[in-house]
């Protein structure tokens, strides 16, 4: 019986694995090509949501979220914030990438909204949306809720949670629910302490949900699993975050 649910898991998987589709839109004269995907049953009031990328951009990681949460009945799109020929090859490139969206949140949060804006042809209703983000996505979710952008609620998935010091606290409308690695040598105890005291400031409903033993990047297979790097993939926090993910979802979207 198990085998059996486990095959038609996967071959559900499969059959809305092959709607994943490139989805081009504009900034200006840069193009931009996000990826879309619509649910064989969408939830009820057809809630959408958006994912932001780590800093190499949308890889397969991403698009596996995005299935899976299609899997589940969402309308998903993954935004592609750098723009054609603007995609890094190596770290070092996604490093120079991100840190000019980092320091530039008008222009992040102008390519978020881009992205956002494409939801309602993929069949999302505009007025249901919610946000995830990984790593440099993360910080990108956390920018949608401060900057009031209209989503009932935003995910950061060993994401950046700091801001910068000058920009004043404003209240926060979105829920928030950051998942967090509690060894992650990328976000430290300061920032995350200075989170929490902005979120308590912006008198945000929110959560921190932090996981023993795993450090930056817990639910990227593609990251390795030598904590010492920095950056591994964590197995146990990889399924309790998609569970809270999904959990955190289902309350967000429960009242019609």
């Amino acid at each position: 019986m198990k085998k059996l649910l486990l095959f038609v898991a996967i071959t559900a998987s499969i059959q809305i694995n092959a709607q994943l589709r490139t989805i081009s839109y504009n900034d200006k004269s840069q193009q931009l090509n996000g990826m879309g995907i619509a649910p064989e049953k969408p939830l009820p009031g057809k809630p959408g949501i958006l994912i932001l990328p780590a800093w190499m951009g949308i890889t397969q990681h991403e698009k596996d979220v995005a299935t899976e949460l299609a899997a589940a009945g969402y309308y998903v799109f993954i935004a592609d914030i750098y723009g054609l020929g603007h995609y890094p090859t190596n770290t070092q490139e996604a490093g120079a990438e991100a840190t000019k969206y980092k320091s530039n949140p008008e222009l992040y949060q102008r390519r978020i909204k881009l992205a956002l804006e494409q939801l309602p042809g993929q069949g999302a209703d505009y007025s249901r949306l919610a946000a995830i983000g990984y790593c440099f996505g993360g910080a990108g979710v956390l920018e949608m809720a401060r900057s009031g952008m209209g989503v009932w609620g935003v995910i950061s998935v060993h994401g950046s949670l700091g801001k910068d010091a000058s920009r004043k606290d404003s209240k926060i409308k979105a829920k928030v629910l950051a998942l967090h690695g509690a060894d992650d040598p990328y976000v430290t105890p300061q920032e995350v302490a200075a989170f929490e005291q902005e979120m308590r400031n912006s008198k945000a409903d929110w959560q921190l949900v932090s996981y023993g033993n795993a450090v930056h990047a817990f639910s990227d297979k593609a990251a390795g699993n030598d904590n010492s790097k920095g950056a591994a993939y964590n197995e146990s926090a990889d399924k309790r975050s998609k569970k809270a993910i999904l959990d955190f979802l289902e309350e967000l979207f429960a009242k019609k």
